[in-house]
């Protein structure tokens, strides 16, 4: 049985997430949040540290899991809406900016 925690429509690219994403798959509850602790990318950490914590939250309520030994078994960023700007250019032209979002999964299992 796992836990699954998801946050929709974060403000952040799914390309960017996914390089943080890589370096807690598979990794230890603690562990990952060490690594996030540390991490260049601290929007993107704190995002995903709070997911983590939210799902070992919800594993301490159930009462039915060892937190020590839970293990981020699937982490995804999955693309989501696409915020569509316009910037003026020279000439009268418009230059078209995308503002990505993405829709970020956690899965917690017990090793």
């Amino acid at each position: 049985m796992a836990i699954t925690v998801r946050n929709s429509r974060v403000g952040i690219a799914p390309r960017k997430v996914r390089q943080v994403c890589d370096l807690i798959r598979k990794k230890k509850a603690s562990e990952a949040l060490k690594i996030l602790r540390f991490q260049e990318k601290k929007e993107i950490a704190l995002v995903l540290t709070k997911l983590i914590n939210s799902g070992l939250a919800i594993a301490a309520d159930s009462e039915k899991y060892d937190l020590d030994n839970l293990v981020v078994s699937i982490i995804k960023a999955d693309e989501g809406p696409t915020l569509k700007r316009i910037q003026p250019r020279a000439q009268g032209r418009a230059f078209r900016i995308r503002k990505r979002t993405s829709h970020i999964t956690v899965e917690l299992k017990e090793a």
